[in-house]
């Protein structure tokens, strides 16, 4: 199975929302589509839906065209779109109905995840009876109660509480082991670096940046140090030329040139008899690269105008 976008655009007259976007699920896993409010993440994932007409490209389902009614895509919308004067338990049959699932499948389907949901209290109660937490859970269950292959969250973790937010991995994380195609989008970078193996950043419809999360670190090489000892370690990272670029009263962050820097550093620390608590060399973060590459972004964008 794959699931293949190949150069999809929407424009609303001489206002372009997407240009030219392509990316491919060639396995299962998690695939991230970012970006800024108004980057035309949202666009993307209801062409990819058909929710949405496009200008020009297509949405390939195994290399046909993408039909999500038959496909039983599993949608996780960031808006809430239940039914507030229906009970619940009605809502998931009937979410089950529309995918052309038999009477037995739905009642097994249904309490299940009134089960895996920890929902079972408020199987009579009305959508507006529940707090948006627990509407966002009957919401996931939802999208999963017809058990399908493509599944697209977005912003699956707003608004949850830890615990909630908890049981929402622990479920992603059982859809991955069982296989499935999934594009999440999100704004918790932390999220994404758990998750999602390839990315798209989409600035003002454009892609900024694309490609396998692990290599787009592995090529800025680790560039981050964190370090804690007890002991003034300030005038030993002067030496080795290293100036803090954030102090606070649980880490000093530096930015080195490369990683020898680093080793100075410590076998200084070392030989000063400094009691290193913490000595952390890393490749940047996503949010790193995330405002990185949205502010060059923007740079360009204003060079060009001048």
């Amino acid at each position: 199975m794959s699931l293949t976008v190949n150069n999809i655009s929407k424009q609303y007259g001489d206002f372009v929302a997407l240009k030219g976007l392509s990316f491919e699920l060639s396995k299962p896993g998690v695939y991230a589509l970012l970006g800024t409010n108004g980057a035309g993440k949202s666009t993307a994932i209801r062409i990819i839906l058909g929710m949405l007409s496009k200008n020009s490209g297509e949405v390939l389902w195994n290399g046909a065209p993408l039909d999500p009614i038959k496909e039983k895509v599993g949608y996780l919308a960031e808006e809430r779109g239940l039914y507030p004067k229906y009970k619940i338990v009605d809502q998931l049959t009937y979410f089950g109905e529309l995918r052309g699932m038999k009477k037995t499948e739905i009642t097994g389907a249904v309490n299940y995840w009134f089960d895996r949901m920890e929902l079972n209290e408020y199987r009579d109660k009305k959508a507006e009876q529940l707090s948006k937490g627990n509407q966002q859970k009957v919401q996931l269950a939802a999208a999963l109660i017809s058990d399908p292959q493509l599944l697209i969250l977005d912003e699956p973790l707003s608004g949850l509480d830890p615990m909630n937010a908890d049981l929402f991995k622990s479920i992603i994380n059982e859809q991955i082991a069982r296989n499935k195609y999934i594009i999440m989008s999100c704004h918790q970078m932390p999220v994404i670096e758990e998750f999602c193996s390839d990315i798209t950043i989409l600035h003002h419809g454009s892609a900024v940046l694309q490609g396998n999360l692990n290599e787009i670190k592995k090529s800025y090489g680790r560039v981050n140090l964190a370090v804690k000892c007890d002991g003034d370690i300030l005038p030993l990272a002067a030496e080795c030329g290293l100036v803090p670029e954030e102090i606070t009263p649980d880490v000093i962050r530096f930015k080195i040139q490369g990683e020898e820097q680093a080793k100075e550093l410590l076998q200084k620390a070392v030989a000063a008899n400094l009691t290193m608590v913490r000595y952390e060399l890393r490749e940047p973060s996503l949010h790193e690269i995330f405002v990185e590459h949205i502010t060059r972004a923007d740079n360009f964008a204003k060079g060009v105008q001048v």
